[in-house]
């Protein structure tokens, strides 16, 4: 199994402007980074981006890995990817394949300058592209309707941090204080999940007519008693009442006229100017959160060697879920693949670590990074 392709389009190079030979573990678009497997971990433990070092790491729990990732940097800027899939690996895949060239291409309009703006486009261009795939493939492939995926992005234009997100992947700032060596979590990413209280009035407030817009089932709020995330790509036969009808799948069909659209495609963008207290990012889907604290994931970094950030999150939150079920981490660690799902979720980490040197003196380090992890297609 190929639990890594390489992309040779890096951020703000026309086609054909490579970077160094893609030689896997090599320098060059893989940051030189080492990567490495563990049964169904995939990691990399340390390399460099635009400005500064980065730590990745992957953990398989379905029969197919849901969760796609990419790292982008270049001369323009740095932009990192984490798309949770569910339903199936089409909606992060393609997400995957196609967010990060639209919003470059966006970019290029304008010279370079990246704005939320920018941003929005890129995901409404993709939001869009997927709908039309869903549209021509819906003869053959009705299923494509009811996959979607979580979609968190962080770009880092000049000493501008933008942070947008549909879904309920996170991205957690780790923050020096003072001259303590002390280290606050501040979490940067809003979520769009029915079991937050402000998610379900959202809701209500979009859907005064619908008073099962939001259903409590075995303790989970959900979207129309289906989905927890009220904002993603995809899922279509939330947003479009064509594609809510047979031939997909009868657990997903409402018993009422879709009028309007129940899940969103808009990003929730912040920008947040990089100070230089501001040490580092972890961007993670829900799976990491669901066993961490954003202070707790933040000291772990905080207190261990930059080398293995990544996959040292990852380790906790496993020993976590095994500690929950009363087992062994050793134990878990033996456990397949989609067996596997009942005790954690794909996860998906990205450690970015900021040098202020570069970030303050507006240069980018070389050469261009372009790193995807991915489970190879089938």
């Amino acid at each position: 199994m190929n639990l890594l392709s390489l992309c040779w389009k890096p951020f703000g190079h026309e086609k054909g402007n490579h970077g160094a030979n893609g030689v896997l573990g090599g320098g060059g678009s893989s940051g030189g980074s080492k990567e490495g497997k563990d049964g169904l971990l995939w990691y990399r433990d340390i390399g460099k981006y635009g400005s500064g070092d980065f730590s990745m790491a992957v953990i398989q729990a379905n029969q197919v890995l849901e969760d796609q990732s990419q790292i982008e940097s270049g001369q323009y800027g740095t932009f990192v990817g984490i798309y949770d899939g569910h339903g199936g690996p089409e909606t992060a895949r393609y997400v995957c394949d196609l967010l990060f060239k639209h919003f470059r291409a966006i970019a290029a309009e304008s010279q370079g300058v990246v704005t939320a703006e920018t941003i929005q486009r890129a995901f409404r261009q993709t939001e869009e592209g997927f709908t039309t795939l869903v549209s021509e493939s819906w003869s053959t492939r009705p299923n494509m309707a009811t996959v979607g995926t979580c979609c968190l992005v962080g770009v880092i234009h000049q000493q501008t941090l933008f942070i947008a997100n549909l879904g309920d992947s996170r991205v957690v700032l780790g923050k020096k204080v003072g001259n303590t060596g002390g280290i606050a979590a501040l979490q940067l990413s809003t979520e769009h999940n029915a079991n937050i209280a402000a998610i379900r009035q959202e809701l209500k407030e979009l859907h005064p007519n619908d008073p099962q817009i939001v259903v409590l089932k075995h303790g989970v709020w959900r979207v129309k008693g289906i989905i927890q995330v009220s904002r993603s790509i995809g899922d279509v036969y939330m947003k479009h009442a064509r594609y809510n009808r047979e031939p997909i799948n009868g657990k997903f069909r409402l018993p009422e006229p879709m009028n309007l659209p129940i899940l969103s495609a808009n990003p929730t963008i912040i920008s947040h100017d990089l100070q230089p207290n501001d040490s580092f990012l972890i961007f993670a889907s829900d799976g990491l959160w669901e066993h961490l604290s954003n202070e707790k994931a933040v000291d772990i970094v905080h207190s261990h060697p930059r080398a293995g950030s990544a996959k040292r999150l990852l380790k906790a939150a496993l020993q976590e879920a095994a500690r929950k079920r009363e087992m062994r981490y050793s134990d878990l660690r033996k456990i397949d693949k989609k067996v596997r799902r009942h005790f954690h979720d794909d996860i998906t980490v990205i450690v970015l670590f900021f040098n202020h040197d570069l970030i303050s003196r507006g240069v980018v380090q070389d050469p261009p990074v372009s790193i995807r992890s991915a489970v190879e297609h089938g």
